[in-house]
């Protein structure tokens, strides 16, 4: 049976997340010291370690038929792959800084001058697209010192909290755009790695419905049901059972993380007792 090649990045935050996401799909994998591969002990799936940015090139040529890597990789390197999907975490953000003591005015500043970046194709389309004429110096590493160090006027590299650029003694002046992890996809897999990706990508739908909501159990006045019921839809609708005591049934149902305490903040007022919330494993719509 065919085997799905998967690459992610070899090590670092990104890494962690890719392998832990893969590890709630409930994939199980044999080599857990990662030298250049792992094959999975439970799926039709082999892990190549390699680093982010050859990602989207192998991924291209099949070598890899899929990939877990950055957005910005996939849009500086600008090879013929498929985003199949986007995951939700590793999010940040690709900015223009310059020296703290700079008076920024807008985008035209850099007009005229240079810019440091490893990112140079994602840069350059900007520059492009606001009518900037700027020199680009494409470098990998420590971009943040080219400033200081008289190389550039400016940088353009991935920004997190900004620490770094704070320790640097430089500022964020221009957000252009934002990124996360996605997982892309050779353009031409065969029929049976289409149906392991697929089958890869109902799993992950269902580790990422269950990571943006919870599961909430709570007592509750039987004359407030259908008014609980209406803010508490859950898949279809909550479940009802009536408790010992007339008048009251235990509601059983599922609230969006990000709606979670303005909604129970409404129960409350509905008169709602008892509640409590868990995390949800996994959920299958």
């Amino acid at each position: 049976m065919s085997k799905l090649k998967i690459a992610v990045q070899k090590s670092g935050r990104l890494s962690e997340k890719s392998l832990q996401l893969l590890s709630d799909c409930g994939i199980r994998l044999s080599n857990g010291e990662r030298r250049l591969k792992a094959t999975s002990t439970n799926f039709p799936v082999e892990i190549l370690f390699l680093r982010d940015d050859d990602i989207p090139q192998y991924v291209e040529e099949g070598v890899a038929d899929a990939g877990i890597l950055g957005q910005n990789e996939v849009w500086e390197k600008d090879k013929k792959v498929t985003q199949v999907k986007q995951l939700g975490f590793a999010g940040c953000r690709l900015s223009l800084a310059v020296p703290k003591d700079v008076v920024y005015t807008g985008a035209a500043y850099f007009n005229n001058k240079k810019v440091a970046t490893s990112y140079p194709v994602i840069l350059q389309k900007f520059f492009n697209e606001n009518n900037i004429n700027a020199s680009i110096e494409t470098i990998s590493g420590s971009v943040e010192i080219a400033p200081a160090i008289g190389l550039a006027d400016g940088i353009f590299d991935i920004v997190s909290t900004g620490s770094t650029l704070q320790i640097n003694g430089l500022k964020e002046v221009e957000q252009v755009i934002k990124s996360e992890a996605v997982l892309i996809s050779n353009t031409n897999l065969s029929a049976e790695k289409q149906e392991i990706l697929d089958k890869l990508l109902f799993r992950i739908q269902s580790v990422k419905n269950a990571a943006e909501n919870k599961y909430i159990l709570l007592n509750a006045p039987n004359e407030a049901i259908p008014q609980i019921s209406s803010i508490l839809p859950g898949m279809k609708s909550p479940t009802v059972l009536p408790l010992a005591e007339p008048g009251w049934s235990s509601i059983h149902s599922v609230v969006r993380e990000d709606a979670f305490w303005d909604i129970i903040d409404q129960l409350k007022a509905l008169g709602a007792e008892g509640i409590l919330v868990t995390n949800v494993e996994k959920m299958i719509l």
